[in-house]
């Protein structure tokens, strides 16, 4: 399940980084299924870093992965 969501990771990159930001897969809880990233660059620090996380980066990822993928958190 890791490598799967790292390569969806990876898709989304490129639009982050246009904006000056990154992310980094930094974790999967199997237990809760929970993916925890890390937002980098203009991200890290941006007050839309939430909206990011959960609006694009989670809604993402739980469509592609309905039924393993509950939630996205960003630590620092």
């Amino acid at each position: 399940m890791k490598e799967q969501i790292i390569s969806v990771l990876e898709q989304i990159r490129p639009f982050l980084q246009r904006d000056g930001g990154d992310v980094e897969f930094v974790d999967y809880s199997d237990d809760d299924k929970i993916v925890f990233v890390k937002l980098q660059g203009h991200c890290a620090g941006c007050p839309h870093a939430q909206a990011t996380v959960k609006g694009g980066i989670e809604s993402i990822l739980r469509e592609q992965f309905p039924d393993g993928v509950s939630a996205v958190e960003a630590i620092n």
